[in-house]
């Protein structure tokens, strides 16, 4: 199974944190291999039927190991924020151009994680505090953004839709290609290349190939949706 994985996630740690990520991927069906140096985690992990490496998640032949070569992404979620980032170093050495998110406890291992270079930084304590500042001043507001990104959801979804080069969506405008009407579907932003992202666009804002679109509809118009913009 390791040798025909791709287009997946490596997971390195299954711990408090890795072990969460490990389920919501599962829940969202997106295929992915942990890797985990505690043998009774491994084992935990094997236990539920996740592809494990049982092995130092640092190590450049061990993350060749789990398909770094044919992977989507990496997120670095071992127990300590050293770990992390020799992970994300080793990642960086075998795949440049992999995306790869780093867990950060501390405000000074944030930045050493986006030195060592990680595409993103999460503080699960930052997080979390904001959250809880966010659910006490705006209900409302988390209440709709939990409903439009929960994978338990059958009648609303948020997806991140890229336009391919060549697509028949590319290089027109939103309203030319009436969204809504065609696939009950609502550009919500448009992140261009230059990662610069326009809310609620215009309806004349051109869209372009390499574009990423952030997306609201039922999960089967987010489907049609992905198709033609794949094309």
């Amino acid at each position: 199974m390791l040798e025909t994985i791709k287009d997946h996630f490596i997971v390195c740690g299954y711990g408090r944190i890795g072990s969460i990520v490990a389920l919501e991927l599962g829940r969202q069906a997106v295929p992915f291999v942990v890797v985990e140096h505690d043998p009774i985690r491994a084992a935990a992990a094997v236990e539920r039927g996740i592809l494990v490496v049982e092995a130092d998640a640092s190590r450049e032949e061990v993350l060749t190991r789990a398909g770094i070569d044919r992977a989507r992404g990496l997120i670095a979620a071992v127990g300590t924020d050293a770990e992390n980032v020799y992970a994300v170093l080793s990642a960086r050495v075998l795949r440049p151009d992999l995306y790869v998110v780093g867990r950060a406890e501390s405000e000074d291992s944030v930045r050493k994680l986006q030195r060592a270079g990680a595409s993103r930084v999460i503080s699960p304590y930052q997080i979390g505090a904001v959250q809880m500042v966010q659910t006490a001043l705006r209900p409302a507001v988390v209440d709709f953004v939990q409903l439009a990104t929960s994978s338990d959801n059958l009648d609303l979804a948020m997806e991140e839709i890229t336009v391919a080069t060549g697509s028949p969506l590319a290089d027109h405008s939103n309203v030319d290609l009436n969204v809504r009407e065609r696939f009950g579907a609502i550009v919500v932003a448009i992140q261009h290349e230059d990662r610069q992202m326009a809310f609620n666009p215009e309806p004349h804002a051109v869209i372009r190939g390499g574009d990423k679109l952030v997306v609201l509809g039922r999960p089967e118009s987010l489907k049609r949706f992905e198709l033609e913009a794949a094309r």
